[in-house]
């Protein structure tokens, strides 16, 4: 009897395991960190065999330490970091560089370059993205440019592009299968959202061979079988924002989430129509499952968890990120200071990839808990921003903010986003939304649950945070963040 499904969640800065069972309910969980390296200002790379060896390391931690026999997981499901970019050598297997992560900024100026050349409106039109860094495109064009024999062996046809998602089912598959899903796909800016085919006009844009590039499937399908767990099929994949819209449920258009993790990511489903946005979000696929299609509008903060991290590492006002919430809660407010958290740029609606982190209001009253709790507000601000663009491109006031992610458990920063956006923001009882999301695609492929309504049914509140605050001292609030925020923009 199958009983469980098994995702792995690939992040930013850990690689994750965890198992589930039919009742949608987390029955083990295993977790490695891995190495971060930044090797200039704004460069980051992850090292793609560490990313492997630690994805692989927590699958089988998490099977044995649930007692669960390889034969009761009915499939696989992966979730991943987006954008990043990672390529090998199909031969060796080995990758050719470090995984560009997607908050790395090294091709910023190259990117200028292609909006200088009047590309910006064509880019989009095709792919739904702006021209930035944060994609993959000009990820794997640097890696050609920049890595010696690389562009030789591209020609010979031996390279193999993958976000980390490829990357893990061609480990998985033992090098049987190279594919992705249209959910990453779209994050690449080389993919067409409309015909769901690679872009020929752009890949030789950017001097990418068509043979790199993984086969485009579904979101919930039978990709291969993983030998390392028995023969369990690899059978759903997703990028992780997208799989936590799925994991939150929201599945019909209008509905919006929001996730708290090393950045903020808040998408709204917007159906079978890709909806272009005139106020600086992204337009994405959210899933295909069996041949329906469903779209996203996107809003990306590039800082959000990251700001806290930050506090302890760089600033060392706390020893841990959990004691952040009990220092900003020594001060009944951010008594006027303001953090703009733009430490790599500001990403939606903003798109200033060369903005510094800002903060205004000090004084000689300003304490270690006035600037914990800007930095909180900070991010709460921050997605009220991309709120505020969603509405007015989708034309449909926000009934609530379902929320999920590490910084969705801290109370105070919670009840202050509601606040400030007015409407009641949600957290589930199961806030491993991006794992589950990945679970539910996988689950779905296998007839492991029979329908996207049946999993609806297991989708449960855990608190609702409503306004509170007096709306003065929230206009207050939201006037001193767009000064702050003016003070921090450079592009013109």
């Amino acid at each position: 009897m199958k009983k469980y499904i098994l995702a792995l969640d690939q992040g930013t800065s850990s690689s994750r395991a965890i198992i589930f069972d039919h009742d949608g309910t987390p029955v083990a969980v295993s977790q490695k960190e891995f190495t971060q390296y930044f090797p200039k200002p704004g460069l980051v790379e992850h090292d793609p065999e560490e990313i492997w060896s630690s994805q692989c390391s927590v699958m089988k931690e998490v099977i044995a330490q649930s007692g669960i026999s390889e034969q009761e997981i009915a499939a696989l499901g992966i979730t991943n970091q987006r954008e990043t970019t990672i390529v090998w050598d199909a031969q060796t297997g080995k990758p050719v560089y470090n995984a560009i992560v997607w908050q790395d900024r090294r091709t910023s100026e190259y990117c200028d370059s292609l909006k200088a050349l009047g590309l910006t409106e064509k880019v989009r039109d095709k792919t739904g993205l702006l021209i930035d860094a944060y994609f993959s495109g000009t990820k794997i064009r640097w890696i050609l440019e920049n890595v010696e024999d690389a562009r030789d062996l591209a020609r010979a046809g031996r390279l193999r592009f993958g976000t980390v998602d490829s990357w893990l089912i061609w480990k998985l598959t033992e090098g049987r299968v190279h594919c992705t899903d249209v959910s990453n796909a779209s994050r690449t800016m080389l993919f067409n959202i409309h015909t769901l085919k690679w872009d020929e006009e752009l890949l030789n844009l950017l001097g990418i061979p068509a043979s790199m590039m993984p086969q485009v499937r579904s979101s919930s399908e039978v990709y291969g079988s993983c030998d390392l767990i028995g023969g369990v099929p690899v059978a759903g994949a997703a990028g992780d924002q997208q799989a936590a819209l799925f994991g939150q449920m929201c599945t019909e258009p209008g509905e919006v989430k929001n996730t708290y993790g090393t950045g903020c990511f808040l998408l709204m489903n917007s159906g079978p129509r890709a909806i272009k946005s005139e106020n600086q979000l992204l337009t994405t696929i959210a899933w295909k499952i069996g041949d329906r299609v469903d779209y996203a509008l996107e809003g990306s903060v590039f800082v959000a968890g990251s700001i806290v991290q930050w506090l302890r590492d760089g600033l060392g006002i706390v020893k841990s990120s959990s004691e952040i919430e009990a220092l900003a809660s020594q001060v009944p407010d951010s008594g006027g200071v303001h953090l703009v958290p733009a430490l790599t740029g500001l990403g939606a609606p903003y798109w200033d990839p060369y903005a510094k982190g800002t903060i205004t209001g000090i004084t000689r009253g300003t304490t270690a808990a006035h600037i914990a709790r800007a930095a909180l507000e900070g991010i709460a601000f921050e997605t009220m921003d991309v709120v505020d663009a969603m509405r007015k491109d989708a034309g449909v006031s926000l009934r609530s903010l379902k929320v999920d992610g590490g910084a969705s458990r801290n109370n105070l920063m919670m009840q202050f986003q509601s606040d400030i956006l007015g409407t009641d923001v949600v957290r589930p009882v199961v806030t491993e939304t991006t794992a589950l999301g990945a679970a539910y695609m996988a689950g779905l492929a296998v007839g492991f649950w029979g329908s996207i309504d049946e999993l609806k049914q297991q989708w449960r509140a855990e608190r609702v945070f409503r306004p509170e605050a007096p709306q003065d001292s929230v206009y207050k609030a939201v006037e001193g963040w767009k000064d702050a925020v003016s003070r921090t923009l450079t592009a013109k």
